[in-house]
Formats: C-alpha cells, structure tokens, sequence
C-alpha cells in the first residue's frame, strides 16, 4: 500500500478510484454540505436516498484526507454487518473514519453497543467521524437510546435528490470528466431509459464508454441502443 492511499479493512475493502470530489456534480442544495466535508469538520451525519451519492462524498473524504497523508479509515458497514465488531478496535488512533450505511446496524445489539463506545472513544481522541445512511438519525432504528442521542448530537447535512434536469446535467459532467463528447439528446435519452439513479447512471456511462472505445464509435443514441439492447 502506498502512502496516498487510505488505511482499509482487511476485508476486500476498496475506494473507487473515481468518487473524488472533482467527479461530483454539485447542485446549489449540496454546495454547503460539499463545502463542509472539505473542511475540517469534527463529527458530522450525512443522509440521502439510495443513490444520491453518500457513498461517493464519504469516500471523496477519504482520498482527500490520504492524499493529505492524514490516516484514514473508509467502513462500509453494508458489507461488514455481519462481521464483529472487535474490528472496531483500534481504529481512534486514526484521524478520519468514514461510516458508510449506518442504517445496517440499526437494531443489532452488539453494534449498536460497540459504536456507542466507538463514539465516545473517538470524540475523547479527537478523531473525526463521518457517519452516512439512508434516512436521518431521528429516522434510525436505534435501540440503544445512548447512541441514538449522540448521533442527534452532532451537525446533520441531507444530499438533496436532484431533478431531472440536475441529473441529466450530472451525467453530462461525469462524461466531460472522462473525455466522453455526450449531447444533450443522448444525454436524455440514456437518463429517460434508465432507473434514473445516480450511482447507477455512473456505471451505465462508465460501461458505455468502454464500448465506444473498443468500437472507436462517438457515443450516440444508435450506440446506446445498441449496446443496451433498449
């Protein structure tokens, strides 16, 4: 493992390579939220639907914290729930720890106590903690009321879901960003066929610019058709 990269669990986890900031399209809604995580926040909660890119901020985080050389930890707890948590051990020592979908321990007992622990042990090391997860810290399926109370102690940011237009414009941003030429046409015609999320529209662009590098073909709607079979 080099330097610039973030310290992980040694469970197969890995950042994208491209959910950096610079690859996030910023709407007026999300700019303070976008600003904040930039900067030097203490604790903060970060929720939003399925597929308005928490995941990506949380670990746009932790490539600019790395390539800062300041140590940090990306959890993403979708994959780790059924893990111990003794994985927590240890990890305060850190500076940064980013906690995707904390919504999946909600209601596990043994978790829950081990974050409330986790939580405190941070805030006395002055780590800074990054939690994420669907819906709102009131909204959690918290059992253990300790927890539930620090979580709604600390700032909260919602990433608002964007419109159509926004979206549209976000997969003609990502497309500039990978040096794909993408008109507005099929722009809307990719968004219009699709199940519209974020995440997923990433991974359709992404699959579609690998075709029209192999194919040496401009990305179109006939293209498109073609290699999704729409």
């Amino acid at each position: 493992m080099n330097n610039d990269s973030p310290v992980q669990l040694t469970l197969g986890v890995n950042l994208d390579d491209d959910a950096k900031f610079e690859n996030f399209y910023v709407t007026d809604g999300n700019q303070p939220l976008v600003n904040e995580l930039q900067g030097d926040f203490a604790m903060l909660y970060v929720w939003g639907a399925v597929g308005t890119g928490c995941t990506h901020l949380l670990q746009s985080v932790c490539h600019k914290t790395a390539a800062e050389e300041i140590p940090t930890i990306y959890i993403p707890m979708v994959e780790l729930e059924n893990y111990s948590p003794e994985m927590l051990e240890g990890l305060t020592s850190l500076s940064v720890i980013c906690i995707d979908d904390f919504q999946c321990i909600a209601g596990n007992s043994d978790w829950e106590s081990a974050f409330f622990n986790f939580f405190n042990e941070a805030k006395e090391a002055g780590a800074r903690l990054l939690f994420s997860a669907d819906c709102s810290p009131q909204e959690l399926s918290i059992t253990l009321k300790d927890l539930r109370s620090r979580l709604q102690s600390i700032p909260v940011f919602k990433v608002e879901t964007m419109s159509d237009k926004q979206s549209i414009e976000a997969l003609k941003f990502r497309a500039e960003q990978r040096g794909m030429e993408l008109n507005d046409a099929t722009a809307e015609f990719i968004y219009r066929r699709s199940n519209r999320s974020i995440d997923q529209l990433m991974e359709l662009l992404n699959k579609l610019d690998q075709v029209s590098l192999v194919k040496k073909r401009r990305l179109t709607i006939p293209l498109v058709k073609e290699t999704m079979n729409w």
